[in-house]
């Protein structure tokens, strides 16, 4: 993804290299030494947000495998590579499926837990996997994701270009409909995989996911994208997920250029900051309701690193600004020492005291986006 580069500012600058520094010294280490299972080879779900000690484990997850590789395969840290490496190895040993893919879950004891296939899940599969083949330039990791993709494309497909959200264990059976998030998260995994390979085929389908989202997810009223398709009851606009699609539309004009996302996610970003960005600590809320109004006032980490990410896109000098005050709410009222704090409610107190091992993943995507230090 190619990223406009914002106007040198002393402290803007200072701002983030601070947080990459936090991120390479007390975030990395954590999932490297106390949150990783030595025994299973896979991190921890969980650890404590005041200790940093692992939450007893009821679950692995292969998506979370997958994001903590995907984490490794961008990260110089001495020890990436070898660590990469492993979950690499424990994502294909530990999460394959009986049926051929992949499970959504292990137990405890790495029994297979949850065996529905998850979009979600493969999203994942497929990205990790495309950051950590131009990083080992292993033929087998090329491999495996692409079998995954082409699991994807034969299993998943649903009417009108959009594609089922889970299915049962037997890799055929709808389990849940189509949602905008896992197919947010194939466009994400997809942008990955075109850049080793088979661009044009990959061109060719996110043109079709492009075409399909807006056909049935975008709110014509206010361009937002919604988390169900538009006719559903109890629909809802997550503000997050719009900063997310304009990231990773207007980050690849060759890719979207010529589609209606292309125009309509400056709209739903300008709606979801409007609507759904607290203006005095530039904290982003969960969700709006379809007038705009608030419908869940909590703010979650990832919310706030999509926010950052999208206004580093924008090279003017009010996003800049705009930026540097978003950053600096952003340290101040989710960095701790020992890590971040997930959640808080809307009166800024914690709301959720763990730190899953998935959060890496968009400090990483937001901090890579973030101007030079």
């Amino acid at each position: 993804m190619s990223t406009p580069a914002p106007r040198t500012d002393a402290a803007l600058a200072a701002l983030v290299a601070e947080l990459r520094a936090h991120y390479q010294e007390v975030i990395l280490p954590l999932w490297l030494g106390r949150g990783f299972n030595e025994t299973l080879a896979l991190p921890y779900e969980a650890v404590s947000g005041a200790t940093g000690v692992p939450l007893p484990p009821k679950r692995y997850r292969a998506m979370a495998c997958a994001r903590q590789l995907f984490v490794f395969s961008l990260s110089d840290a001495p020890v990436a590579t070898a660590h990469g490496k492993r979950l690499f190895e424990s994502l294909r040993a530990r999460f394959g499926h009986p049926q051929g893919g992949w499970l959504y879950s292990i137990d405890a004891d790495g029994a297979a837990l949850e065996t529905h296939h998850d979009l979600y899940t493969y999203a994942f599969v497929v990205f990790a996997c495309a950051a950590w083949f131009k990083r080992s330039r292993d033929p087998q990791v090329l491999q495996l994701m692409r079998d995954t993709v082409s699991m994807i494309e034969s299993r998943f497909g649903a009417t009108g270009g959009l594609y089922w959200a889970q299915l049962e264990a037997d890799g055929s059976t709808p389990r849940q409909g189509p949602q905008q998030n896992p197919i947010m998260h194939l466009t994400e995994a997809y942008l990955a995989a075109r850049d080793t390979g088979e661009a044009d085929w990959y061109d060719a389908a996110l043109g079709r996911i492009a075409q399909a989202v807006a056909a049935h997810f975008r709110d014509t009223a206010t361009q937002c994208i919604c988390e169900l398709p538009v006719r559903e009851p109890q629909n809802r606009v997550e503000p997050g997920h719009q900063f997310e699609w304009y990231a990773l539309v207007r980050g690849a004009p060759g890719v979207f250029g010529d589609t209606a996302l292309w125009e309509s996610a400056p709209k739903a970003f300008e709606y979801a900051r409007r609507h759904g960005v607290e203006p005095d600590l530039e904290g982003v809320c969960a969700s709006l309701d379809l007038a705009g109004a608030m419908s869940d006032a909590t703010q979650r980490i990832w919310a706030q690193t999509e926010y950052a990410r999208s206004l580093a896109m924008q090279p003017d000098d009010t996003a800049l600004q705009g930026l540097k005050r978003q950053l600096s709410h952003f340290r101040e009222r989710f960095i701790h020492a020992g890590g971040w704090y997930e959640c808080l409610d809307g009166h800024g107190r914690v709301a959720r005291a763990d730190m899953p091992s998935t959060t890496p993943y968009h400090l990483a995507t937001c901090y890579a986006a973030l101007p030079p230090a």
